[in-house]
């Protein structure tokens, strides 16, 4: 009876090097987040976009690493948190634009007189 040798779990080359956390992801994290916070005020349109490039160049340098370069989760949360502040700035400039719209139509043209004025 021969037996096979159980299959070993795949070794690293020893030259290979660690895998480490992008320092992007944590960026496009803490952009997303300020991006959030700031969304309201209509601050929050440049730290997203900032955000979502670093995004992009962080996806690309994760791929052309081949799994050495981790973080991903911390991106996707970035995006997502950037994406938010994005339609938290947007709902503000609707929102400030209706109420200006309404102001202004509300306005009197010319003067306005009293009551027993001729």
């Amino acid at each position: 009876m021969t037996t096979t040798p159980a299959a070993s779990p795949a070794t690293r080359h020893p030259l290979d090097p660690d895998p480490v956390r992008s320092t992007k992801s944590r960026a496009v994290f803490a952009l997303g987040l300020m991006a959030l916070l700031t969304g309201p005020a209509v601050g929050g349109i440049v730290p997203a976009t900032v955000a979502m490039l670093l995004a992009r160049q962080a996806r690309r340098e994760a791929y052309a690493s081949g799994g050495y370069l981790t973080g991903a989760a911390w991106l996707r949360r970035g995006e997502r948190l950037a994406w938010a502040g994005m339609v938290l700035a947007a709902t503000a400039v609707v929102v400030a634009t209706v109420i200006g719209v309404v102001q202004w139509a509300d306005g009197s043209v010319g003067q306005d007189f009293a009551p027993g004025v001729d």
